[in-house]
């Protein structure tokens, strides 16, 4: 078998030497498919990502069932991913009562999932901006005493459905409330897909105005408008070394209809290599892992960097 295709890498000074990638295919892709996928499925596909070289795995969310079925079975799944030594497998939580199921099951790392909107607050978590950090607050506290680091997502960066435009300010002071509550980290959520590389390095520029260095942020895109790899780009010239992305390109948003895909990891990949971005993921195995995926799921992978790879390979 031939040698899996490869940009020529031309480095761009000033851009990170090394990006991790933060896959949310099994968490964030999967919540969204239309089929549930075993549990069995589900922990093989989490160690294949790992056995490309993602050391980052998020691996599904202990939220209660009736909210995102798909994901039902996290309590059966996470003991299955025992043996995953070295690979971060955080989770994500709602509430004390998702954290506590987390733990018991022994996650080490988990996420919340807070709105930059009160529109998207009340369809995601049932309740605005401020009674979601209510909530959160003491999520995150409980979790600082376990010794447990938490990630905090923040949706609706950029754009919301029902309330449109999203002023800068508005992000920038929830970021702030959230690494006040003790986040280690913050995902700078593209919902809808809607942003574009000005907007993105304005977020940045002024985040990093208000304290609030690159280091402490991670971006998540999706790719409704074909930007994803365009706003990637823009937050690693302002100093992010972390990407979400999910494997074959899964995902959306099962409470913003017009969210589509996530950043696929392999299209990622593909253009981090060709910047000479050192990620120690292994570009074939990953494609090959969602090409398994997309065969199990009954569609073909939205991600152009595994199409392309298949049909080099066929």
């Amino acid at each position: 078998m031939s040698a899996t295709p490869a940009p020529s890498p031309v480095p761009e000074p000033g851009l990170p030497a090394r990006v991790r990638i933060h896959e949310v295919g099994p968490r964030d892709g999967l919540q969204n498919e239309a089929a549930v996928v075993p549990v069995e499925v589900k922990a093989e596909f989490i160690h294949r990502l790992a056995a490309a070289g993602l050391t980052t795995v998020e691996a599904t969310s202990f939220v209660h069932p009736g909210r995102v079925p798909q994901l039902a079975d996290a309590d059966e799944l996470f003991p299955l991913l025992g043996d995953l030594t070295g690979v971060r497998l955080p989770v994500l939580v709602p509430n004390v009562r998702g954290l506590d199921r987390a733990l018991a099951r022994g996650a080490r790392e988990i996420a919340i999932f807070a709105s930059v909107t009160e529109s998207f607050a009340r369809a995601n978590l049932g309740r605005g901006v401020d009674a979601s950090l209510a909530m959160f607050a003491p999520v995150v506290a409980r979790a600082a005493d376990a010794g447990v680091p938490v990630r905090g997502y923040l949706s609706m960066c950029f754009g919301d459905p029902w309330e449109g435009d999203v002023p800068v300010a508005r992000v920038t002071a929830l970021a702030r409330r959230l690494l006040d509550l003790g986040c280690a980290e913050l995902s700078l959520g593209d919902t809808i897909g809607v942003a574009t590389p000005g907007q993105v390095g304005a977020l940045l520029t002024a985040l990093d105005a208000a304290g609030i260095p690159a280091d402490r942020l991670a971006v998540h895109f999706h790719d409704t408008y074909g930007q994803a790899l365009a706003n990637t780009l823009t937050a690693l010239r302002h100093g992010v070394t972390t990407v979400d992305a999910a494997a074959g390109g899964l995902g959306g948003c099962p409470f913003a209809r017009s969210a589509t895909g996530n950043l696929a990891t392999e299209d990622l990949l593909w253009m981090l290599r060709g910047l000479g971005v050192e990620t120690g993921v292994d570009l074939g195995r990953l494609a090959a892992t969602s090409l398994w995926m997309a065969g199990h799921l009954g569609r073909p992978s939205p991600s152009r960097t595994v199409r392309a790879l298949a049909t080099e390979e066929s």
